[in-house]
């Protein structure tokens, strides 16, 4: 198993593409703004607006709530932010990734923690019976829910363990 993670050239390269989006669509690079996408981008887990309003604040104390919203909003329709619903009803953000940096999610149903991976093995097995039942697959997504290791063995987020590093697990 191989963990797959973002280089720092990735965060730079994205807050440019979002500067050049700005600009084609008329719009100002704010330092609220740019403080929300590096943030955002630096993150390394999936953010709800509180979350991602929170940890700004810890950068910007001026952001307000609205702005994180808007500004969520705007790389989402720009193609670097995808949306997620989870079971816990909240939409979470996380970067979006190229198409062949496809992953899926495991969710613990305790602490929250989601690991995202991917298996050559099951996107073949997936392609194999969509052929099979007649289906062209455009896109798909696949979210596993259970309870983590760490939280079996008494040692989880929820007991206060630190997150493990983040990145896209080849399994």
């Amino acid at each position: 198993m191989t963990r797959r993670e973002g280089g720092g050239r990735e965060p730079r390269e994205r807050l440019a593409r979002f500067g050049r989006v700005l600009r084609e669509r008329g719009l100002k690079s704010t330092a609220q703004r740019d403080d929300i996408a590096r943030v955002f981008f630096g993150a390394g887990k999936h953010l709800s607006v509180d979350e991602l309003h929170a940890a700004v604040k810890r950068v910007n104390l001026r952001v307000g709530y609205a702005t994180v919203y808007r500004t969520l909003k705007l790389l989402k329709e720009c193609g670097l932010a995808e949306e997620r619903h989870f079971d816990d009803g909240q939409a979470r953000y996380e970067p979006a990734t190229a198409e062949e940096q496809h992953h899926d999610h495991l969710i613990c149903e305790r602490c929250g923690r989601i690991v995202e991976f991917n298996s050559h093995d099951l996107e073949k097995l997936q392609d194999r019976i969509a052929r099979q039942l007649g289906f062209v697959v455009h896109r798909h997504r696949m979210e596993l829910y259970g309870i983590c290791a760490e939280c079996r063995e008494g040692r989880g987020a929820a007991a206060g363990a630190p997150a493990p590093a983040r990145g896209i697990l080849q399994v």
